[in-house]
């Protein structure tokens, strides 16, 4: 783990949105990070401006994706770079989604608008390996059609007869749309899993973790395999400086994928 930004190169640039784009990330030079597990995040510097924490979205054998939004200033000039860039990274920082837990079992990924980008590594590892595993379920929500993330892959798995059943739906339909309307809870009623031999991973906004961690418990998904991810404000990234803390838990070291029978209690206080 690096706590000293490494330069890496902006070696490929995607727009997956009109404010969210997906950079891939080489060292540029001899010097790299340590590998990244999904779920695991990077502190990743814009020079001059700052560094805010971003999943990995995809990790390569000495290449790195990272999706980001553009909601401050950081993001902003992030989203603003080009291939040749140089950024900054640190990291690899946080738990990781543990994929190894499922083995045997049925996996259930439920995603919520920029929620895809930290689950996306897990859903190819899983496809990857997907004799080790027992059905394999993604479930996608988002506001409408141009807000999805990776459109073109996630209708991909939706029209594929793989191992992997996929599901998307939007709030507010649009011209084009191909998947299904209303929230992403809607779409377990469609997933194939049996509860007692399922682990779920859970990734979006706050309001949705809660309810689809609730309808998972309904459905008889235990509470210690239900795994979330959870956002809150990282400035070091090390454990040091308390921004992050929710309740006894600093989510930079601690978390941010923590079990739903820890987060529960964490998320009494809503998001105001």
């Amino acid at each position: 783990m690096s706590d000293v930004p490494v330069p890496h190169l902006v070696t490929g640039m995607r727009r997956e949105t009109a404010d969210t784009v997906s950079l891939t990330l080489t060292p540029a030079g001899q010097e790299a990070l340590e590998p990244f597990a999904p779920g695991q995040f990077a502190m990743v510097y814009a020079f001059g401006v700052g560094e805010i924490p971003v999943s990995v979205s995809r990790v390569g054998r000495r290449e790195l994706v990272h999706t980001i939004r553009s909601v401050g200033a950081v993001s902003a000039a992030l989203c603003a770079l080009r291939p040749g860039s140089q950024v900054g990274l640190r990291g690899p920082f946080g738990t990781g989604w543990e994929l190894e837990r499922a083995a045997g079992q049925d996996v259930v990924a439920v995603t919520g608008g920029i929620g895809l980008a930290p689950l996306r590594p897990l859903v190819l590892a899983a496809r990857a390996a997907h004799r080790a595993y027992g059905r394999l379920n993604l479930l996608v929500g988002s506001r409408t059609f141009e807000d999805l993330l990776y459109a073109d892959q996630v209708r991909a798995w939706a029209e594929s007869h793989g191992p992997l059943l996929c599901r998307a739906t939007v709030d507010r339909p649009s011209p084009g749309w191909w998947g299904h309307v209303g929230l992403v809870t809607t779409l377990l009623n469609s997933a194939r899993f049996v509860p007692e031999n399922t682990t779920a991973y859970v990734c979006g906004p706050e309001v949705m973790i809660r309810a689809t961690a609730r309808d998972l418990l309904h459905r008889g998904v235990r509470a210690d395999r239900i795994r979330v991810s959870l956002e809150r404000n990282m400035r070091c990234a090390t454990g040091h400086c308390g921004h992050c803390q929710l309740g006894g838990v600093l989510m930079c070291r601690d978390g941010p994928v923590i079990g739903w029978d820890r987060a529960a209690s964490l998320l009494m206080v809503r998001e105001l």
